[in-house]
């Protein structure tokens, strides 16, 4: 069996979603949104062996745990090629939106390519690509009906495209072509807000 853990991270409050198989206690974690002591101490004290972090893109309020992380916990973070110019434009970003300086991420070195598959006990993710929000979105659908989406989709709305590397139409198609074609009765985990379903946004998502 997997248990899945959310917790809600970083500056703008976004969701990771830490997978473990609670028979090995290995784990994923799906976005690495903090360094914070406290964030790190909660994941030691579950006693697990955090081995990946799949990033499903290179904004700063999704990888600012990762050089910690990496050093705390010795893990593979990955993430697609075509976001790693978005993880080395990160402290540019941040102080541009917040005027706070972070350091260079250098701890992401395992690409993630679509179809990529990884697995957890007998739960399975695999890597679907879903660029627009930025070119190398990527989301994790796993073989028991959940999607965890990133800021590709959100509860009633996508993510924003105004960024470097986004496109409204890119993203339009990644939800409508890709998403939308997984079963209704899908769980959808967002990088901010609210868990949806894949039939409540072919009903309700603006980009319909």
């Amino acid at each position: 069996m997997v248990e899945m853990i959310t917790f809600v991270q970083g500056p703008i409050d976004a969701n990771n979603y830490l997978l473990i198989d609670e028979n090995t206690k290995d784990a994923i974690l799906i976005d690495c949104s903090s360094p914070d002591d406290d964030y790190i101490n909660e994941i030691k004290k579950l006693g697990v062996n955090l081995n990946k972090i799949l990033l499903t893109h290179g904004h700063f309020d999704h990888i600012l745990g990762c050089n910690r992380f990496a050093d705390e916990f010795g893990c593979d973070i990955y993430v697609s090629e075509d976001d790693l110019e978005q993880i080395a434009y990160a402290p540019q970003m941040t102080m541009v939106l917040g005027g706070v300086q972070i350091p260079e991420v250098t701890s992401v070195h395992n690409k993630v390519h679509e179809g990529d598959k990884f697995k957890i006990s007998d739960l399975e993710l695999t890597a679907i690509s879903t660029p627009g929000h930025t070119k190398g979105g990527m989301c994790y659908y796993t073989n028991d009906g959940r999607l965890f989406s990133g800021d590709t989709m959100f509860k009633r709305s996508v993510g924003r495209t105004d960024f470097m590397g986004g496109s409204f139409e890119q993203i339009k198609h990644s939800v409508i072509e890709k998403l939308f074609k997984l079963p209704d009765d899908t769980i959808v985990y967002c990088g901010h807000g609210p868990e949806t379903t894949i039939g409540y946004e072919k009903k309700y998502n603006e980009v319909v």
